[in-house]
């Protein structure tokens, strides 16, 4: 048996997050009770900021970096204000769908933005 270390687990909870929120948020196509949808979208949320906060930060990583990954917290938060926004009556009943949508852009931005950018310091990295 393997031993999971504090990136993988932060790795699995953060997609595994990821694809309850992308589910939770297809569900009302599907006509299944609000309800269900808040919790499940919630639990997808509370995963992602989870494994977001247990991510840890490269060794040596430069400012740009250390930038993006303090981002993918927030991008978290979104996601979780949007749960708060489904268990509002008195908010609008569409309002979680915006935090979530801002929320997607921001993650795409930042898995982006990762990629060439650890591409861009591996390249630093060969010429040295």
């Amino acid at each position: 048996m393997t031993n999971f270390s504090k990136a993988d687990l932060a790795g699995v909870l953060s997609i595994a997050g990821l694809i309850i929120v992308l589910v939770a948020a297809g569900l009302p196509f599907a006509h299944v009770a609000r309800e269900t949808v808040a919790y499940s979208y919630s639990a997808g949320a509370a995963a992602l900021l989870a494994g977001r906060l247990l991510s840890p930060t490269p060794a040596g990583a430069s400012v740009r970096l250390r930038r993006l990954v303090r981002m993918e917290v927030w991008t978290a938060l979104i996601f979780v204000a949007g749960a708060v926004f489904l268990f509002l009556p008195q908010a609008g009943g569409n309002d979680w769908i915006a935090f979530t949508l801002a929320g997607g852009v921001l993650t795409v931005y930042t898995s982006i933005m990762k990629g060439s950018k650890g591409v861009s310091e591996r390249q630093k990295g060969e010429k040295r």
